[in-house]
């Protein structure tokens, strides 16, 4: 196996390498110098479209419709994509392999999982008018050039919001490029303008004229870590210079009289130029490599080297990594050299083996890390195996090592070789892998319908799965054309006891390919009924959703249903739907209450609850606003409850309710007060304390009031107006139907302790010691004892006198004397 130098040229004090990934990658009929072709980051996949302004051969094979065409970097073909829709001005790819096509008039497809299914969005801000003229893509936005020299930016692709920029000078464009904004200062984008002979620095705020002279500058681009900025100008020289345009770092001289096609930078330290098949490769200081090739070539910048793409190849050109420089290169003497020949000298059993590792035994921990770290950097995997043997021979030697970074190395390039095994064609390198993550790699597994290789990985990593499983799942429903049943069961036998797994973003995209049935019976195994309900409602299934609110105990998720429900089928359906479910119709009647007292007077009409409704028409009519309404309102109430007897005690109320209504107006009118809305009892009492007592007894009459009940109102009424004399007149009556406590009580609590005693010597129910206890309320001590006298009850005077003082005193003695007289 020949030594990984073999691939290596120097370039100045550097060495790069060009490492083949794949061989015939492209149908040799395929005319790649006539096709736009972009590559997404981190190795992703290819986009290719025939570029329309150059002339190319017909072959009567070919599709008449254009296509957008996505391949791996094997040149397989992942997807197809039909295109009718305008001129297409750019094609780019986000870091998370999501699809840009721009078109002409500022419209943006955003193609997402490498579908066919994509969201559209516009550019605005005169897009349309001026035309769109190109478009620079980085790993989340992109910036688009109108004809009128204005700038777009559109920062993030989950909520595009384009941003019109500072205005540009007009004159003709000649390169131009951008600035990522995370790599700014002020932290937005920032687009380089190269017009006439100097470059404009555009950002949302201002346009600055960096005051170059060299140009027109016929080539513009920004390395990866935005640091440094390449360019190509008139007299074939390639500058680069620091982002802020302060510093020059070198010069090179092309000797081409036709300027490159393109040039890229190769990771952050290397300029690539390209011609149609001759590559110049740009090192520090302005030393310069040359590489030819067969065929035309595209370039396909990644963040630490450039893939150069071809019909017939697809090679990796990078700086070589510093551990593989240190390993491999001719007469490297250092500890992880002298390791790697130790193993070579191993296999070969020579005791020279153990003269080399004695040799580094002091730095031989260093010289394990290097072997780990430059076996990660390659893609022979003889020379990964040879380096983690020589790692390993290494860690045997040791005392103590921790071996967690060569076990996660390992791990890693069992994945990377997986992955770019040319049928799936993802030739990360090991930094890519490190910055695109497993996570996400899986994604780009899945969006391939790798997922044999993508549970098998994830499995290996300890990832999660059920977004694998899910996806498989989808792309089914969607692909499939055996009987719904057949696709259900099949489903459910490979997703049912999975951790995770959604069966409702699965049904989902059932429903969305008009496979209503197959939805429904997917959404079965949804655990979750908030996941259930929404999707179920949209196929139609709106007793099944309601049944499946009402299960999970979430009463917002019922209301949900219900709301939804009312809007799309018929009230009486509604009404139907809900009275066989008690939960429901609860809901539907607390929610009402107070939003939709209509909704609920339906509810009870259709279901026969009269009682129910005539109570809410009853509450209506007590809250209306004039006497008018409030009379009608009870009016539908007792009308609800007439047809049927055993109501009649509810009708006679609200009858009754009606006729006060007309009383209490008739004396609104003559006495000018507010009577509307009292009860029987309140009116007659308000009539009493005004003085209208005939009114009052009509009033009685008219409500067959009880005798008892209008004794009451009259004896608080007359209390509350203190009309003494009226109550003076009544103690002179001969009977009282509720007795004549009530009446000293509610007087003696006025306060008029004269008037209560005269209904005293009345209450002859009571006890003689209740009655004693009477007159000293009132403080009338010796009419006590007089009370006592008639009793003969001797201790009672004893002990008044204990009470009494002065005239009461003298009083109770003479009644006591008269008591011992008696005797």
């Amino acid at each position: 196996m020949s030594k990984p130098t073999a691939d290596w040229e120097r370039v100045g004090d550097r060495f790069y390498r060009k490492t083949q990934l794949y061989t015939s990658v492209f149908n040799p009929e395929l005319e790649l110098e006539n096709y736009v072709v972009t590559g997404a980051p981190y190795s992703g996949a290819v986009a290719l479209y025939r570029d329309e302004g150059k002339i190319y051969t017909y072959r009567g094979n070919q599709a008449a419709k254009s296509t957008i065409d996505i391949h791996s970097c094997a040149g397989k073909l992942i997807r197809q994509i039909s295109w009718d829709k305008g001129r297409i001005k750019a094609l780019g790819w986000s870091e998370d392999e999501r699809l840009l096509v721009v078109t002409d008039d500022g419209t943006v497809r955003s193609y997402a999982d490498l579908q066919g299914d994509f969201t559209p969005f516009s550019l605005g801000h005169g897009a349309e008018e001026h035309g769109v003229q190109a478009c620079k893509f980085w790993t989340t936005g992109f910036v688009a050039l109108l004809g009128n020299n204005s700038v777009i930016a559109v920062t993030r692709y989950e909520e595009p919001r384009p941003q019109l920029l500072a205005s540009a000078p007009p004159g003709e464009v000649v390169s131009w490029t951008v600035i990522p904004p995370e790599y700014t200062s002020s932290r937005s984008v920032e687009v380089l303008l190269a017009i006439g002979k100097t470059v404009y620095v555009v950002d949302a705020a201002e346009c600055e004229d960096r005051s170059l002279e060299a140009g027109p500058f016929r080539h513009i681009n920004v390395s990866p870590n935005g640091k440094f900025i390449a360019l190509y100008t008139e007299d074939s020289k390639v500058w680069v210079i620091s982002s802020d345009f302060q510093d020059r770092f070198s010069e090179y001289e092309s000797k081409v009289k036709t300027p490159p096609k393109d040039l890229q930078w190769c990771g952050n330290n290397a300029v690539v130029l390209a011609w149609e098949d001759e590559l110049h490769l740009i090192g520090p200081n302005g030393a310069a490599s040359k590489f030819y090739y067969d065929s035309f070539m595209h370039l396909l910048p990644d963040i630490d080297g450039i893939r150069v793409l071809t019909g017939d190849v697809c090679d990796f050109l990078q700086k070589v990594p510093d551990p593989t420089e240190e390993v491999f290169r001719l007469g490297s003497t250092s500890p992880a050299s002298v390791l790697l020949d130790a193993l070579e000298q191993l296999e070969k059993k020579s005791p020279k083996a153990d003269d080399d590792i004695q040799l580094i035994k002091a730095n031989l921990d260093e010289a394990v890390d290097v072997c780990v770290r430059a076996a990660g950097q390659e893609y022979s995997i003889h020379w990964q195996k040879q380096l983690l043997k020589s790692a390993s021979f290494g860690k045997s030697v040791l005392d103590l090592y921790n071996s967690d970074d060569f076990v996660d190395m390992t791990e890693a390039l069992r994945v990377l070789n997986a992955v770019r095994f040319y049928e799936v064609g993802i030739p990360l390198s090991y930094d890519q892998y490190i910055r695109l993550t497993p996570e996400r790699l899986m994604q780009r597994l899945v969006n391939r319908q790798e997922y044999l290789l993508a549970l098998k990985v994830s499995e290996y990593l300890h990832l999660p799965v059920d977004r694998i499983y899910v996806h498989w799942a989808r792309q089914k429903v969607r692909s499939s054309s055996t009987d719904e049943e057949s696709i259900c069961e099949e489903i459910v036998r490979k997703l049912d006891g999975k951790r995770g797994i959604s069966f409702e973003e699965v049904a989902r995209a059932a429903y969305d390919e008009g496979r209503g049935k197959l939805a429904t019976e997917l959404l079965e195994h949804e655990p979750r009924a908030g996941k259930q309900v929404p999707l179920l409602l949209s196929v139609g299934e709106e007793s099944i959703a309601l049944d499946k609110a009402i299960e999970s105990g979430d009463t917002d998720l019922v209301f949900f249903v219900l709301l939804n429900l009312k809007k799309k089928i018929p009230l009486s359906s509604f009404f139907r739907t809900i009275n066989s479910r008690p939960v429901a119709t609860s809901i539907v009647e607390s929610s009402a209450i107070d939003q939709d007292r209509e909704l609920l007077k339906d509810l009870y009409y259709q279901d026969d609850r009269r009682i129910d409704g005539s109570n809410l028409l009853v509450s209506e009519a007590l809250s209306a606003p004039d006497m008018g309404a409030a009379t009608d309102k009870l009016k539908m109430a007792a009308k609800l409850l007439r047809d049927s007897k055993e109501f009649a005690p509810q009708v006679a109320a609200l009858e009754d309710a009606q006729k006060l209504t007309r009383f209490q107006e008739a004396f609104e009118k003559d006495l000018t007060e507010r009577y509307v809305g009292l009860s029987v009892n309140e009116t007659m009492s308000k009539l009493i304390k005004a003085g209208n007592m005939k009114r009052a007894l009509r009033v009685q009459t008219e409500f067959k009031v009880p005798e008892k009940t209008y004794w009451w109102v009259r004896l608080r009424a007359l209390v509350s107006r203190r009309d003494w004399r009226e109550l003076e007149e009544m103690s002179k009556g001969r009977k009282s139907p509720i007795g004549w406590e009530p009446f000293y009580n509610e007087i003696l609590g006025a306060g008029n302790t004269k008037i209560a005693s005269l209904y005293i010597p009345k209450c002859t129910t009571l006890t003689v010691g209740e009655r004693i206890e009477m007159w000293l309320k009132c403080g009338m001590l010796a009419r006590a004892g007089e009370e006592a006298l008639k009793a003969k009850d001797r201790n009672a005077l004893e002990e008044l006198r204990k009470q009494a003082s002065g005239p009461a005193l003298l009083d109770i003695e003479r009644m006591i004397t008269q008591l011992q007289k008696g005797r």
